[in-house]
């Protein structure tokens, strides 16, 4: 079976299940009396009828459906979290402006949290299985590898290693090598292919002319056979490369990064906004209160520390942090130590177990920082590094954070050595690089996990 043909059948069955757990969503509320919209006048119908249609416009410009074999859970969580806010945004706008009679004015923002974790809960499940039924040698995509060296092996092994994305090579062809599993040269590929349902042709370009290439192509393509050039950029040495065109020019864009994606900037956005204000709701306020009260009882000064630091694009802003040391004029220019007299009795608890960090999070409502990114540093400490360290100014790509990768990974407080500041900014690069939204997750879990037992480094 052809992809093209499969790929309609997948799309097909998730847009149904897309469907139907939205209309039983709110069908459930209907009859279970914890209403949206009251039955006036068959308004709920009504208003039924209209998230449909606005979920399938959605749909069409937000295409959450393009899901590739080697599509990553990350990419499909952050395509359909960007869907279900565009059909929030919506349904919201719509309750407003048809006037329909609500029964709680927070009940659709509930509602679509509902929905948004179902979707995700399908849409990953549905993956999965997807996956496993490959690795089971079922719906297995067909391939021919045109030319035969490096790049070509690494495909091959990149293919064995993910039996799930259902990919087999079933022969190479190259005109300079004509033993083990090359099966001819390039004009023998044409006469292979005639009696073989091949799916895909990949053509490693470093091993064949610019004419063969065409050729290959032009063929493929009155064959109806997807066609895919592999070229040679390890001399780029980065994960992230984006393909533009300028006219019919192909440019390679060597900086491209995950939160370059406004779909990945707006979901890390929500997230930092929802967590931020569910933390201070919930446990800010009374948190604040009493620290603050416990701060002023241990010795003399403000609550709150003020520092400028560098952010996104090095740009300055003011960090907020509860104060651990006593008033003094070193603040700026001199790092805490291991057993620093200017330290307080309050300041050691908080510094031991981050909670200093917390008034952190109006930064995140401000939107100078994000719940997860490099932390900032000092402008004094920044500029110091920076000097030592090339690339260092690449950590500033993205927002700062409260937690990052390189903190729960040990790389925090005092950076006495070179290689300790090295260490932290690989791990820093690493994050901006490998963004998902699932990392995040994870880098807050294990970020909870050290509040409790504390940290060796943390002083």
């Amino acid at each position: 079976m052809r992809e093209g043909r499969f790929s309609k059948f997948v799309k097909f069955v998730i847009f149904c299940g897309d469907v139907v757990f939205l209309n039983s969503l709110f069908l459930a509320l209907y009859f279970l009396g914890h209403l949206v919209v009251h039955p006036i006048d068959r308004s709920w119908f009504v208003f039924l009828g209209l998230t449909n249609l606005s979920w399938m416009l959605v749909l069409f410009y937000t295409n959450p459906y393009k899901l590739l074999r080697i599509t990553k859970v990350g990419h499909v969580a952050a395509d359909i979290s960007f869907a279900v806010f565009q059909q929030f945004l919506i349904t919201a706008a719509l309750l407003y402006l048809m006037q329909f009679p609500q029964v709680h004015w927070w009940s659709i923002a509930a509602v679509y949290l509902i929905f948004l974790t179902i979707v995700l809960g399908w849409r990953v499940t549905f993956l999965f299985l997807l996956r496993h039924y490959r690795m089971g040698g079922k719906n297995i995509q067909s391939v021919v590898v045109m030319g035969y060296g490096p790049l070509a092996i690494q495909l091959q092994r990149f293919f064995s290693r993910h039996p799930e994305y259902g990919y087999r090579i079933v022969g190479f062809f190259d005109d300079q090598r004509q033993a083990g599993k090359v099966r001819g040269g390039i004009q023998d590929f044409y006469e292979f292919v005639v009696n073989k349902a091949i799916d895909e042709v990949y053509c490693c370009a470093p091993y064949m002319s610019h004419q063969q290439v065409r050729e290959v192509i032009d063929w493929c393509e009155d064959k109806f056979i997807k066609v895919k050039v592999l070229n040679e950029y390890r001399a780029l040495s980065l994960k992230n490369v984006e393909l533009e065109r300028y006219d019919n020019i192909p440019i390679l864009s060597v900086t491209a990064l995950p939160l370059d994606d406004k779909r990945n900037q707006l979901l890390k956005r929500l997230f930092d906004l929802m967590f931020a204000l569910l933390f201070l709701i919930a446990v800010g306020w009374w948190l604040f209160l009493l620290l603050g009260l416990i701060i002023k009882l241990d010795s003399r000064g403000p609550v709150f520390f003020r520092q400028q630091r560098a952010g996104r694009n090095n740009t300055t802003f003011t960090c907020w942090k509860f104060r651990t040391m006593r008033v003094n004029d070193e603040a700026d220019s001199l790092q805490a130590t291991r057993n620093d007299p200017r330290i307080t009795r309050i300041g050691a608890f908080l510094r031991k177990t981050s909670l200093d960090e917390l008034p952190q999070f109006l930064n995140v409502l401000q939107g100078t920082m994000s719940v997860v990114g490099p932390r900032p540093h000092p402008l004094q400490l920044n500029q110091t590094f920076a000097r030592r360290i090339g690339k260092f100014m690449a950590r500033h790509s993205v927002k700062p954070g409260i937690t990052g990768l390189a903190q729960v990974k040990g790389y925090r407080g005092e950076t006495r050595e070179l290689h300790d500041m090295r260490g932290r900014f690989r791990l820093d690069v690493f994050y901006i690089e490998n963004w998902s939204f699932p990392l995040d997750v994870k880098i807050i879990l294990q970020t909870i996990g050290q509040i409790f037992k504390g940290s060796e480094k943390a002083y």
